[in-house]
């Protein structure tokens, strides 16, 4: 029989992601994202690929879902782990209006899962909600 590999430091890092597409808090940033990272899909019809210090700053600069009271969806939907050092990890997240499917590539670089490709898609939008 063998043994069941411990993904509860991976589930850690989707939680990271979670978090931090939820407050936008970017002091976190680095412990989500490798610095190589790169991020590719389509919104409003257009492939868009953004390097990982470009996103970073969108974050920075956008008020954050939380400060906005915007409801909260995150869903892992798959995780499939290729080896101790790699997986991929399809989530279902809100982020404001915007519903994405995000396709997570991570990779456990100096024993920290940290996302090294994100693609993205799309789900649904939402009506702002009135304040």
């Amino acid at each position: 029989m063998t043994e069941s590999p411990n993904i509860a430091p991976l589930l850690e890092a989707v939680e990271r992601y979670f978090t931090l597409m939820y407050d936008n808090d970017v002091s976190q940033f680095d412990r989500v994202f490798a610095p190589t990272a790169q991020l590719h899909g389509f919104r409003d019809g257009e492939l868009r690929i953004l390097p990982v210090r470009d996103y970073r700053a969108l974050l920075a600069a956008a008020p954050s879902p939380k400060s906005k009271n915007a409801p909260c969806l995150q869903e892992i939907l798959l995780i499939d782990l290729a080896s101790p050092a790699q997986a991929l990890v399809k989530v279902r997240v809100r982020i404001d209006v915007l519903q994405y499917v995000d396709y997570l590539s991570y990779h456990r670089i100096h024993d920290v899962w940290l996302i090294t490709a994100k693609s993205f898609h799309v789900e649904r939008r939402h009506e702002p909600v009135a304040t």
